[in-house]
């Protein structure tokens, strides 16, 4: 953690409105990305999203500061989305094809093909009820990684996982997915 982060963990702990308006600016966004990446719906994300900053200001006084202020709150954002995901048993893993299936790329479809485009939705529904049949840490860590952009180190930290945790959770998330899409797309 650097003297910034420290000072402004210091200035929050001292009830500094202003220095909690500056955490909720620098980390508001990506908050928000994560919550979506497994919610996958704008109004569940936003209020998950503004409960983990309702979470944070309670609970800041208990920051130890093991790891980086960043991982703690994303830390907090994934628990919180995967809570509503069991708690309401939402299921809103939609991905572009794209976005997900880097080791099964479609070709691309052209805008005007309507029945394309259509067939393209009913493969992202596949892919999203075969996200969600993995298990809870596959899900994390793959969702993180493909959706989110993070890297095998900011998950390790994230899901407090060592790296080949997440590179073996990863890898068997890819080959599960895989062998469940191959007579379905």
């Amino acid at each position: 953690m650097n003297i910034k982060e420290k000072n402004l963990i210091e200035r929050i702990k001292k009830n500094d409105n202003e220095a909690f308006r500056i955490l909720v600016n620098l980390h508001n966004e990506k908050v928000y990305q994560i919550c979506y990446g497994f919610l996958r719906n704008k109004e569940d994300a936003e209020d998950i999203a503004q409960d983990v900053f309702l979470e944070i200001f309670k609970s800041i006084l208990f920051f130890r500061g093991d790891s980086s202020l960043s991982t703690w709150i994303y830390r907090i954002a994934v628990n919180r989305s995967l809570n509503l995901i069991k708690k309401n048993k939402i299921k809103h893993f939609a991905y572009s094809i794209e976005q997900l299936l880097v080791f099964n790329k479609p070709e691309p479809i052209a805008y005007n093909e309507p029945f394309a485009q259509l067939a393209q939705k009913e493969q992202a529904k596949i892919i999203q009820k075969e996200i969600d049949k993995l298990p809870k840490n596959q899900k994390t860590a793959f969702t993180l990684n493909k959706y989110n952009d993070y890297s095998y180190a900011q998950i390790a930290e994230i899901m407090n996982l060592s790296l080949s945790s997440i590179e073996s959770l990863i890898h068997r998330a890819k080959i599960k997915l895989k062998e469940q899409l191959k007579n379905k797309i």
